[in-house]
């Protein structure tokens, strides 16, 4: 048997409890920032820069909660990480990975970005991301725990 192929990706979270998620282009879906890691780089790093590359967003890679390795999609698996942010203007965030589309253009992996709150996922992920991000984790209990630690360090 093969094994999965492991996409890290960034959970970007507000005490709002809402989720940044880009739009994939050429798809109805949104999504979080991840991919691939490059070869000898570790998850949590791949998580920074796939975060960096797709959102525009840099974060310190203590900043990051480690959530765990979940089961994707066939053959491949997803480790994420949480960052708690301020809701930053929509404006701010931009896509620099590029993909060529059916008719050879070159196209941004996400063409728009949301703050989208928790209830709001099922409509706008696919299937496979709601599952992970509603039955495999629990978003409230990561914000909770971000949350949490933000208050251990200020005291």
């Amino acid at each position: 048997m093969t094994k999965p192929v492991v996409s890290c990706g960034v959970l970007v979270l507000t005490r709002e409890a809402e989720l940044l998620l880009g739009h994939a282009a050429n798809s109805r879906y949104w999504d979080i920032p991840k991919g691939v890691a490059e070869p000898g780089e570790a998850p949590r790093e791949a998580a920074l820069r796939e975060l960096r590359e797709e959102t525009a967003l840099a974060a310190a890679g203590e900043s990051l909660l480690e959530i765990g390795r979940f089961a994707y999609r066939r053959g491949k698996d997803l480790h994420l990480f949480a960052l708690l942010s301020r809701r930053r203007p929509l404006a701010t965030f931009s896509c620099a990975t590029l993909f060529r589309d059916r008719q050879g253009r070159m196209r941004p992996e996400f063409d728009a970005f949301a703050w989208v709150s928790f209830d709001q996922i099922t409509v706008r992920c696919a299937p496979s991301m709601v599952t992970v991000l509603n039955q495999s984790i629990s978003l409230p209990t990561v914000l909770g725990q971000l949350l949490g630690d933000e208050s251990e360090r200020a005291g």
